[in-house]
């Protein structure tokens, strides 16, 4: 029998369970400066996925590619009396912003952009274009789909006297991210330091890439060796706001240390770039600053990112906001003192006894 939990409380679907920021979310969702209460359903793919623990009751899912993923996730929000959508993986945001139309038609509200705004955002090849063509700070960078255009590419960056970062157009979590450089571990290195798995030589990518059924689209772009940044952002109907953090520790992409920065140059591109392709709701950016120490894109989560939470601490919680522009609420000036704030992440763990959640660490 289906939990629907109290009435008073204000019903919403958190996908992504098992995504690492979700504990995040749950928490900017619970401590809401309105003191809301929520019922929060989590789903995930997964049925063992760890942030089940954390909500009020959650279901599984499949992948967001399979033809059922609308309709079982509809049936959901019927049963529990769910009329709000906190998507949370980017595969989960393609495939609900196209049909976040129908959705609203039908009373569900999804908290994600428009579906041009997502396949922009996630595509780093167009979105660089897009903004180098508006004459915004990006790195310079080449877009390749073929092993000549890549050679090329490298080359033209300054490769092997300088390193060049590769990612693909289309990725996340840190897949398919290398930085080039020649013979790059040595003896020290070896001994010291835990393989992270990013660094690599052309010629190892080359043998790496030669093997696969096809060529991928792959772009490429000029080693940044300053700090890097990610900012928590917010546009709502008559607000937006953008808190830059630097990223001090960060281990397989995820944040694990940071610190809220008065950066305004960021705090101003960032809204700049996320007006441009017409970013809504909660989301963010990463940047990192050149040589000469300015800032410059590198990409772009059009959704909650994973250490997101970081904004309550700091003052202005934007996943809330997101969540009051969802329900109709416009979110006005918001008046708060920005605290600089450190946000660090550390290992935790769940013990579960006969499936049943039996405390953590």
């Amino acid at each position: 029998m289906v939990n629907i939990g109290d009435s008073a409380k204000l019903k919403l679907l958190v996908t992504g369970a098992g995504a690492p920021g979700v504990r995040g979310t749950v928490y900017a969702l619970r401590h809401n400066p309105e003191r809301r209460p929520f019922h929060i359903v989590g789903v995930d793919t997964d049925p063992r996925a760890v942030g089940r623990y954390f909500m009020d009751d959650s279901s599984v899912v499949p992948p967001p590619e399979d033809e059922s993923y609308i309709d079982t996730i509809r049936g959901i929000c019927s049963d529990y009396g769910i009329k709000l959508i906190l998507p949370q993986t980017t595969r989960e945001i393609v495939r609900l912003s196209q049909c976040k139309g129908v959705l609203h038609q039908e009373g569900l509200r999804v908290m994600v952009s428009d579906p041009e705004s997502i396949a922009i955002a996630n595509d780093k090849g167009r979105l660089m274009c897009s903004f180098a063509g508006a004459g915004l700070p990006t790195p310079e960078f080449h877009i390749t789909q073929s092993e000549e255009a890549l050679v090329d590419a490298v080359k033209a960056l300054g490769y092997p006297e300088s390193p060049v970062v590769v990612k693909p157009s289309v990725s996340n979590g840190m897949r398919g991210v290398r930085i080039l450089r020649p013979n790059a571990w040595d003896v020290r290195r070896f001994l010291a330091e835990k393989p992270n798995g990013l660094e690599i030589s052309l010629d190892d990518l080359l043998g790496i890439l030669r093997r696969g059924p096809r060529w991928p689209e792959l772009i490429f772009m000029e080693y940044l060796p300053g700090p890097e940044y990610t900012v928590d952002a917010f546009i709502g109907e008559k607000f937006e706001i953008a808190l830059p953090r630097l990223r001090e520790a960060i281990r397989s992409g995820i944040t694990f240390r940071s610190r809220t920065v008065f950066h305004d140059c960021i705090a101003k591109l960032t809204l700049d770039l996320a007006r441009r392709i017409g970013l809504r709701y909660a989301f963010g950016f990463q940047f990192k600053l050149d040589s000469a120490g300015e800032p410059k894109v590198l990409e772009c989560n059009p959704r909650i990112q994973g250490t997101m939470v970081a904004s309550v601490f700091s003052g202005a919680n934007v996943i809330w906001f997101g969540v009051k522009e969802l329900l109709g609420e416009p979110v006005e000036a918001f008046q708060c003192q920005i605290r600089p704030t450190v946000f660090a992440r550390f290992w935790g763990g769940v013990g579960i006894v006969d499936g049943e959640f039996a405390g953590e660490i």
